[in-house]
């Protein structure tokens, strides 16, 4: 993996471990580029927005020297940089921020092209789930009542999981909250929430709080 966020790199490396992915995280993408050329390694997970070395070009001089399989991860989302990405050899894109179980998925795919492999199935197990057509949320399959903002900043949460979420990007992506309200308000809307889906809220285990950031969703 080629990425310069440290929180990002940890916690996906955390998380693929889960499902016997070992990541090899370089911030450099020089270094990145140098370990390729020296390592062995199945597949490059690409951010873009890179010190030295825009992702885009990186993604070009990987692909002039090797058919290893590119991931880009990036948060930027524009059709240009896409293009020139798919263009440059670029086997898949995920825009940030998004569901690192997908990532597995996304992996698992890959590889299994790649290396000619029997479908295998990675069973991936959401603790909550949303439905906007019922305008519900499950706990383990089983419904919880929310009230509008406490549905739609839980829904927030779940479509962010395992990435960290500020109070201020609440109020801007919620539509249910008002822009004006004080930060303190989100504190409370997601104290009730905790009430609602912890065992212990005082001890929580899916929100969690990221001091001097935010929150936190974990959802498996």
């Amino acid at each position: 993996m080629i990425e310069d966020d440290d929180e990002i790199a940890n916690f996906l490396g955390n998380f693929l471990s889960q499902y016997n992915i070992s990541i090899t995280n370089y911030e450099s993408p020089i270094l990145g580029l140098s370990a390729l050329n020296i390592k062995k390694y199945d597949l490059v997970i690409l951010d873009l927005s890179l010190p030295e070395i825009d992702g885009t070009e990186v993604c070009k001089l990987i692909r002039k020297k090797s058919q290893i399989p590119i991931i880009i991860s990036s948060a930027r989302s524009d059709i240009e940089d896409k293009s020139k990405c798919y263009a440059f050899g670029a086997d898949d894109y995920i825009p940030k921020p998004y569901d690192p179980q997908e990532l597995v998925l996304r992996i698992n795919s890959i590889l299994k092209r790649v290396n000619g492999q029997d479908e295998t199935h990675i069973q991936i197990k959401k603790v909550f789930q949303y439905d906007d057509d019922k305008m519900e949320i499950t706990k383990n399959y089983e419904v919880i009542h929310f009230t509008n903002a406490e549905y739609f900043i839980l829904r927030y949460f779940i479509k962010k999981s395992g990435f960290s979420v500020t109070r201020e990007e609440l109020l801007t992506n919620v539509d249910s909250i008002k822009y004006e309200s004080s930060l303190k308000s989100i504190d409370v809307l997601i104290g009730r929430i905790r009430t609602k889906i912890e065992e212990n809220p005082k001890k929580p285990q899916y929100i969690i709080s990221l001091r001097g950031i935010g929150y936190k969703l974990v959802n498996q």
